[in-house]
């Protein structure tokens, strides 16, 4: 077997037909809306990058702080032989998850960036001998067929994305990770946890801006991908606590109003003075939340760590 293999399951225009139906759908509904998918283009991934070096923006420290204090346990915990990243990125903090699994034999990275995934998995080839990576182009969210590799596999889904998806969307994404372990699997997630409001919203809103502007440069994908006319200075970055369902939302407010086109779409839309466009919620969580998601979905929670300042949860479960 290759070292490195890449397996394609989205067709090649599957990402160009995601965002069509996407932004005809979010910018025809009330309140407008854009998946937050669509912030990460190669700019966007720097922003990114950069956001999470920013004082305000705690949780990738914190999940770090955890994976590298806790990465034996976790190996001792699951004996995992194959590793299973869902929207694995750089690979940059997994490696501390590789490391520490003495017995892996095949790391399987998934995300919908071809060029992401090849450069993480040379990397990691080259950092580690004997290692198989077996990257594959999908899109999380959707059904996943996994290659066949060696058990017990540990599925890993970090960095707290899973607070991007509305509960509905959580019970169906983890109901789906259920469906592929098999006894002596386990799952690691990443969980921002519920804390103070002005650290939340400052973790969404940094005093440089950067937010801001990852925020923005979903106008600038789809002026670039599907020739509209969005001036992202026309709209202001707003980042908000939603006590209630214990998630922040991150919008874009009209500055003024206006009207955009979309040629591909042969779309115009109107955008009153002060209406904002939803782009993305954050949600926060407790421990006995995640328990009970994770039970509804057929899964036990098993572990479960914090941070030294317990902003931040790993919880490993099973499958019950």
């Amino acid at each position: 077997m290759s070292p490195f293999l890449l397996t394609r399951t989205l067709p090649e225009d599957a990402t160009e037909a995601a965002l069509r139906a996407d932004v005809l759908n979010g910018l025809t509904r009330t309140p407008k809306t854009l998946p937050p998918k669509w912030f990460y283009d190669a700019h966007g991934s720097e922003l990114f990058e950069q956001i999470t070096e920013l004082p305000e923006y705690y949780p990738t420290r914190a999940e770090r702080e955890i994976l590298i204090a806790r990465a034996g346990e976790i190996a001792a915990a699951t004996g995992a032989r194959t590793l299973v990243e869902l929207g694995s990125g750089s690979s940059e903090k997994t490696r501390y998850l590789i490391d520490a699994l003495t017995e892996l034999h095949t790391y399987v990275p998934v995300d919908v960036s071809e060029s992401a995934l090849s450069q993480a998995g040379h990397a990691l080839i080259a950092s580690r001998p004997g290692l198989d990576v077996h990257a594959l182009i999908a899109d999380f969210t959707g059904p996943l067929t996994l290659p066949d590799t060696p058990g017990p596999r540990l599925v890993a889904f970090l960095g707290g994305t899973i607070g991007n998806l509305l509960p509905a969307e959580r019970a169906a994404f983890l109901s789906g990770v259920r469906a592929l372990l098999a006894p002596g699997d386990a799952l690691l997630l990443g969980t921002d946890l519920v804390k103070d409001e002005k650290v939340l919203v400052r973790a969404y809103d940094d005093a440089a801006g950067v937010t801001a502007a990852f925020n923005k440069n979903v106008l600038t994908v789809v002026n670039r991908e599907l020739g509209a006319d969005f001036d992202p200075a026309a709209f202001d970055h707003v980042a908000l606590w939603d006590a209630d369902n214990e998630w922040i939302e991150m919008r874009l407010r009209a500055r003024s109003a206006q009207t955009v086109k979309v040629p591909a779409l042969d779309l115009a839309v109107d955008f009153a003075v002060g209406e904002e466009l939803h782009t993305e919620i954050s949600a926060k969580f407790r421990q006995e939340g995640v328990r009970g998601e994770l039970h509804s979905a057929g899964l036990e929670l098993t572990h479960w760590w914090t941070d030294s300042e317990g902003r931040f949860a790993l919880s490993l479960s099973v499958a019950r």
